[in-house]
Order: C-alpha cells, then structure tokens, then sequence
C-alpha cells in the first residue's frame, strides 16, 4: 500500500533502552519491537507538543506531534482496557465525584487508584515525515485495484519503494523478539512464526492479537498466493489457533483469522484476533477472513492473481497518486 511497508518499521522505538514508556503496535500504511518496560526514566519529561494528528474518543487514543531532546517525535497515548480481575480493587480503591442525578440515574467522576489507571503509551523517535504522516487524520477512499491494476500500478509502485522488511528478518532469524514467540514452526515451506501484535498489552484475551509471520520470504501479500501455498495457509490456520488454545485457553470458535489486503507491510502475515475485538483493519473493506482464501484458492489456483480487490487507501497515499494518474480513480 502506498506508504505502507513500514507500519512495524516505523514503530521502532527511540532506541534500545528506552523503546517505549509501553509499547502499543500500529497496520496500517508505512508498515508496524520492544518490550514494555518498568521503571524506565520518564523519556516525556522533556517532550515539546507540536500538535495533535487524530485522536479519537471512541478508541481513546490520541497521536501527538512533538521534540525529545530537539528530534521530532510521534507519542501515542491510550486508555488500556478495563480488566475483569482489577474490578474489585478499582470499585473499592477509587474515590468518586457525582455529576449529575435523575431519577434512578447517577454519572460520577471515577478516579481510579494510580497502578489501574495506566495510558500506553508509544514513542517513536527520531521521527519522520512519514511517521508524521502515517498517524495524521485523513480522508480516505476506496480504490477497485483488478488483476491488471496490480500489475502495472501496484506492483511497480511497490518495488520502486524499496520498503524495508528488515525488522522481519530479525525476528525470523531471533535477532530480535526472540522471547516474545509464542510458537514456531521452522520449516522453510510451511513454517512461520506466531507472536504478539504490539496493539495488544497481553493482559486479558478480550483483545488479543497475535500475527503469524510466515518463514518463507517471496510472498508479498494476497496477489501472490496461488494454490501451491494452500500447505502453508493451512499449516498457519492449524497450528496457529492450537497454540492459542493451548497458551491463551481461547478456542478457534472465538477467533478471527484475516490477512490484510493492502497489507501494513510486504511480506505475508496473519491477523489471529478474538472475535468481538474491532481491532483496526478488521473491516470488510480491508480483511480477507484465511478460511475463505483457502476456500477461494482450492476453486480457483490463480484466484488472487485475477480477481477484482477493493481496499482503503488515504489522501496523502502515494498509491492512490497512482491510481489518479491512471485515471482509475
């Protein structure tokens, strides 16, 4: 997608000390490590607001332009989910302030005790202009890319761009987030590694969300899979959701298995979320559910290479710049 390989890539934390107050993981359009660390040094202490990008009160986020230390930084800040085995501690521990009463109706100010009242927060520095981009609000619009389009506009634009999927690499070859797998199968046909998207904080299945990395590394997305990759597919819908049965007691009846098409980054992986999370890109617009592409690939070995894909792309998309110019759009 236009300006998409990087969506890990651009999350990298400022550097190996401090890679984040608590590490979130964006999907999305410039691609998506670090572990969540304690009683790191306050690294915002110093941190100069330029301006907010988006925020967004349903998801309770907000992604705020700024300097640490005279370099450009993106901080994202949001609310983490209200945990079932904390409820008791944050009814009895909190202090509460009443707003408004009606009838059997009351609204209160609930201050919770400081340790359940936590923001993850995401520091990505020094940042680009791409980085700034990536997080900015912006009007998006559908584009219908056919198997031609992919050929002569997406594909070119995609190459010429050089995204970097080292980040990958690193993790397929334990140089990095080693401790952070959940399951790895090694075959180099068939294999892929399974471990946690940074969105998720690993503190309560009710939004988990892993991805399957696949080992093999000429696979770029959906418009490369044929039906000779239907043993691989089938290896990560297999093993994936038995690992998290095993590790995360959730069974495949309450999971959503998905690819993204455009993808965040140009190397194949799979989305494993709980089903009832509205993690982001899960819309029908962008998700591809894995049973259906498996479905799809043993009616037809060429059908992603063919068919007619549709998917969202952003304002300041260089893809999309592309599309116009083809007057595709």
């Amino acid at each position: 997608m236009a300006d998409t390989a990087a969506k890990r890539e651009i999350e990298k934390p400022v550097n190996e000390e401090i890679q984040q107050v608590k590490r979130a993981k964006a999907e999305d359009e410039n691609g998506r490590g670090a572990e969540q660390e304690s009683g790191c040094e306050n690294i915002l202490s110093g941190f100069k607001t330029s301006k907010v990008l988006s925020d967004s009160a349903r998801e309770k986020n907000i992604f705020i332009h700024g300097k640490i230390a005279d370099q450009d930084a993106v901080v994202i800040l949001e609310k983490t989910p209200i945990r079932e085995d904390s409820l008791a501690e944050l009814l009895s521990g909190s202090t509460l302030k009443l707003e408004m009463r009606n009838d059997i109706y009351c609204t209160y100010r609930l201050q919770a005790p400081p340790q359940l009242n936590e923001i993850k927060t995401t520091v990505v520095c020094p940042a680009t202009e791409k980085h700034v981009k990536k997080y900015q609000r912006k009007e998006s619009f559908l584009v219908e890319e056919t198997g031609e389009d992919y050929r002569f506009i997406t594909l070119p634009y995609i190459q010429q761009q050089s995204f970097s999927v080292q980040w990958v690499y690193n993790i397929l070859e334990k140089k990095a987030e080693a401790e952070r797998i959940v399951y790895e199968d090694p075959d180099p046909d068939v294999g892929f590694v399974l471990l946690p998207d940074f969105k998720w904080d690993q503190k309560q299945v009710d939004d988990l969300y892993l991805i399957a990395i696949v080992q093999k590394r000429d696979i770029k997305s959906l418009r490369d899979l044929t039906s000779e990759h239907l043993p691989l597919l089938q290896n990560i819908f297999q093993k994936g959701k038995e690992a998290i049965l095993q590790r995360y007691a959730l069974p495949a009846s309450k999971l959503r298995v998905y690819l993204h098409y455009q993808p965040s980054y140009y190397h194949l992986h799979v989305h494993f979320t709980k089903l009832g999370y509205e993690a982001p890109g899960c819309g029908v617009e962008r998700a591809h559910l894995l049973a259906d592409v498996i479905q799809n690939l043993w009616s037809d070995p060429r059908y992603y290479s063919t068919r007619t894909l549709y998917f969202p792309l952003r304002a300041d998309d260089g893809l999309l710049s592309k599309f116009k110019e083809a007057e595709r759009l």
